[in-house]
């Protein structure tokens, strides 16, 4: 199956956090306060995205506040923390939104993610991932986690299945 034919059956995309949305690292403050940084182009093909009527979510294993800070700011709505079986809460994703598993589209970057990323319509892994993970991976970024590996996937379905020029030329002159 060709990606331009995997690509046009996506109507959800699914995605880590840590490693992917931002570049893994974790900061604590000296009250114990959690900081992550996320790539501004990545919240912006989010948005794309979901203009184009497609839903985005979130799966991660960890739990955060930054995490449900940034997923409001963006409007996402499909967020699962503290996910210790990813594959199980991409199922129920799934199943809510009636949609099969050749609908969605997993993108993550260690070993956690890998059976999401086996079992999906587009498994997709960040450049910087796991070696496992990018070996399973039907298509790996080329930007790493946290670099704007999530707009670089979002551009790349809404090109193959031509609905970039339409997304983007309310931007342009």
């Amino acid at each position: 199956m060709t990606l331009t034919h995997k690509c046009s059956a996506i109507r959800l995309i699914l995605s880590d956090v840590d490693g992917v949305l931002t570049d893994g690292r974790l900061t604590y403050d000296n009250h114990g306060v959690e900081a992550k940084q996320f790539h501004i182009r990545d919240g912006q093909g989010i948005r794309l995205w979901q203009q184009n009527g497609f839903a985005f979510g979130i799966v991660t294993a960890r739990s955060s506040q930054v995490v449900k800070l940034r997923a409001e700011e963006l409007d996402i709505v499909i967020v699962r923390q503290g996910a210790k079986d990813k594959l199980s809460a991409v199922r129920e994703i799934a199943t809510e939104l009636k949609l099969t598993l050749d609908q969605v589209c997993y993108v993550g970057d260690d070993l956690p993610d890998l059976a999401s990323i086996q079992s999906v319509g587009l498994g997709v892994a960040v450049a910087d991932a796991a070696e496992e993970v990018r070996q399973a991976a039907a298509y790996l970024t080329s930007q790493p986690g946290g670099q704007g590996a999530v707009r670089e996937l979002i551009e790349l379905i809404l090109k193959n299945t031509n609905r970039w020029e339409t997304t983007i030329r309310k931007y342009s002159v």
